[in-house]
């Protein structure tokens, strides 16, 4: 049996394929370079969850039906305001407020799955806003969701471009196969378990750095460096100590992670337009040092630049703080993983793996008499 499952075939899914050799990321039939920039959130929701892109006509309605559903209820409003004045880590009040969603609702797959897709931007910002003392940003059904995601922490409706940013983000990171998370909640939803309850587990595996990622120190590497005549010396100090370089390296990609080309044309798009422009520059020449000394150091081995080297640039540009990273993960990630449940639910069985004991065998009931 192959550690942690790698390469054991869990479940068979029309959602995402994830091909780490070429180096392609496929969403439903679509290559993540052609529909990630172009699509809106909600048609790449709609996808998942339809098999197929909507009309003009049912993409008016689903956008309707999400935006309807973007009001909290009062108990997920008040654990939220409970979190935030308890000065909780974001991670964690998301994978509370979600858990309350299903409060006072009867159990609809569907209906739990649109609502907890819906309802994520506002617990992040309501949450965000109130542990910094500020008051809740008024939910706004004429905005994108991506615009809502931005409005939400801000408390303004963003630009377009900011807008386009950030949404190309979500459909970047909207399904990546059967990671942990997902295998979370497909796991959680096999037994007959509410969608609910599946998304509130894969919030939760999403919380292990293991898993969530580390786009932050990506950017600190870059704030470090802070002028391009330093890039050489501090990444050849950190291979010296034997350090990993954060933002290159992918466990599955052999090539380049492709949505790595995505966020960083988006990225490109962005900062040609808005925020720091000298701070895209310096990223740009890290990335082509840490690359060009990789090479160096471990001919035998092909190390690119991954999702989080661009993640953190973009959403640093788009002024999103760095301990809202994970979470703002999770508000693309969440119609994945509502998507893999309502697949698991509709074709799949329970998962129910087998395990090998390694421990001993023939101990003896025998307790020694006390004198």
């Amino acid at each position: 049996m192959a550690d942690g499952l790698e390469g054991v075939v869990a479940a068979a899914t029309r959602l995402s394929d994830v091909d780490g050799e070429r180096g392609r990321l496929t969403i439903a039939g679509h290559a993540v370079e052609e529909l990630a920039p172009n699509a809106a959130f909600e048609e790449v929701v709609y996808l998942l969850l339809n098999g197929r892109l909507p009309r003009e006509d049912e993409h008016r309605r689903f956008s309707a039906d999400l935006a309807d559903r973007r009001a909290l209820p009062s108990a997920t409003l008040g654990a939220v305001r409970d979190a935030a004045a308890a000065g909780a880590r974001p991670m964690d009040a998301l994978r509370m407020a979600v858990a309350t969603l299903g409060l006072g609702r009867a159990e609809d797959p569907v209906d739990d799955a649109l609502t907890a897709i819906a309802a994520t931007p506002a617990i992040v910002g309501t949450f965000w806003r109130g542990r910094r003392g500020e008051d809740a940003a008024p939910v706004r059904r004429d905005l994108s969701h991506a615009a809502h995601v931005l409005q939400q922490l801000f408390a303004e409706a963003p630009s377009a471009e900011r807008a386009r940013g950030l949404e190309t983000y979500l459909n970047t990171v909207v399904d990546h196969g059967m990671n942990a998370s997902t295998f979370a909640a497909r796991v959680i939803v096999s037994t007959r378990s509410d969608v609910i309850s599946a998304i509130t587990g894969a919030v939760g595996a999403l919380k292990g750095p293991l898993h969530g990622g580390a786009p932050g120190p990506a950017l600190e590497m870059v704030f470090e460096i802070d002028r391009p005549e330093r890039a050489e010396a501090v990444i050849r100090a950190r291979l010296d100590r034997g350090e990993r370089l954060m933002g290159f390296g992918h466990r599955v990609y052999r090539v380049r992670d492709p949505r790595a080309e995505v966020l960083a044309r988006a990225a490109e798009r962005f900062y040609a337009n808005d925020g720091d422009r000298r701070l895209y520059d310096l990223a740009r020449h890290v990335e082509a040092t840490a690359l060009r000394l990789l090479r160096e150091r471990k001919p035998d081995r092909s190390i690119q630049t991954n999702v989080e080297f661009y993640t953190a640039l973009l959403l640093h540009g788009l002024g999103i703080p760095t301990d809202l990273f994970t979470p703002i993960f999770a508000a693309g990630r969440v119609a994945g993983w509502a998507a893999h449940c309502l697949e698991q639910l509709r074709d799949g069985r329970l998962i129910r793996p087998q395990s090998r004991y390694v421990g001993p065998t023939g101990l003896s009931l025998t307790r020694p008499v006390c004198p």
